[in-house]
């Protein structure tokens, strides 16, 4: 095993929550939505770009692995709150969203509503290891 081989151990988490009763699909967008902010708040989650032996060029992607969990809608309105009192970035997706057609009308529903009634169906935090699991003790791994 090369050194490029080695596993690496990241001292930081990137995590989404979901809410347990989401469709497939819905499990699936919301994760993608949650975790697409991320790398403007933490710039430093972001690798560099990649290219294929004709160097083609691709996007870079995630330094590290996207954790994903689940859980009843109870728990991710504890984890919310957990994110907040521990000032991690954060993300949000609420059932409203599913209703909007664009960013737009996605920033208005989730506005219209007050943090602690924000009916969520997903959440995305990242940050140090520790603070994470934290946030998201009694989750568990997305099947």
């Amino acid at each position: 095993m090369t050194s490029t081989d080695a596993p690496v151990r990241f001292d930081t988490k990137i995590a989404v929550l979901l809410r347990d009763d989401l469709a497939p699909w819905q499990r699936l967008n919301v994760t993608a939505f949650l975790v697409s902010g991320l790398g403007t708040e933490a710039p430093e989650v972001i690798g560099e770009p990649y290219a294929d032996a004709d160097s083609t060029p691709y996007l870079p992607m995630f330094r590290q692995p996207v954790l994903v969990f689940d859980g009843p809608a109870a728990l991710l309105t504890t984890a919310h709150s957990r994110a907040l009192a521990r000032a991690l970035p954060r993300a949000v997706f609420t059932a409203d969203l599913f209703a909007t057609g664009h960013d737009a009308a996605n920033r208005a529903a989730v506005r219209a509503v007050p943090g602690a009634k924000l009916d969520l169906v997903g959440l995305a935090v990242y940050g140090p290891k520790n603070a994470v699991d934290k946030t998201l003790k009694g989750a568990r791994m997305h099947p």
